[in-house]
């Protein structure tokens, strides 16, 4: 019986001891298909909630001290950047996100996301811009939330020169 308790012990201490060694990076690396789950949520959370002017839930999006685009940081910050946005072209204005990519990392979580802003605005509705989103996540109590998002507004590379006009044939020999 005393074997066993020994047995038992040092069972629970080399498991202890491996777990110990493991790399932060490779206990930290695996998401779960509900975490997934969770941050695409966040991410349709975002969008709907910027698109309707709903800055309470708009910012509850983020950590309390989130930053976005590096200007605007905190919850107060936040909702008054949504507030003046909608205020402005922001209410004629939808987000459709695509092409998230999340990546687990040591300490966060990353990811990446195109969106294009859609302007109901005109008739036919258009395309008012196109943002690429760097972002980094956090698991918090209350689920995953932004710590920071930073963005891109993209355009289109300019335009390579006019190939050269082709030299004209020589004259015809008379």
């Amino acid at each position: 019986m005393e074997w066993g308790k020994r047995l038992t012990g040092l069972r629970t201490m080399m498991i202890a001891v491996v777990l110990g060694a493991m790399s932060p990076a490779l206990l930290a690396a695996e998401l779960t298909a509900a975490d997934y789950t969770e941050i695409q949520q966040l991410y349709a959370r975002y969008n709907t909630a910027i698109d309707h002017g709903d800055a309470d839930g708009w910012a509850a999006t983020f950590t309390p001290d989130g930053v976005f685009a590096n200007n605007f940081k905190g919850t107060e910050a936040l909702k008054g950047f949504v507030n003046t946005w909608h205020a402005g072209t922001g209410a004629s204005q939808r987000h459709f996100s695509a092409d998230l990519v999340i990546k687990a990392g040591a300490n966060d979580v990353t990811a990446t996301v195109s969106t294009i802003l859609v302007n109901l605005a005109t008739k036919p509705t258009s395309i008012a811009g196109y943002v690429t989103y760097s972002d980094v996540l956090v698991k918090t109590a209350g689920g995953w939330r932004f710590k920071s998002r930073a963005l891109k507004a993209e355009t289109a590379p300019a335009a390579a020169p006019a190939p050269a006009a082709p030299a004209a044939p020589p004259a015809a020999a008379k």
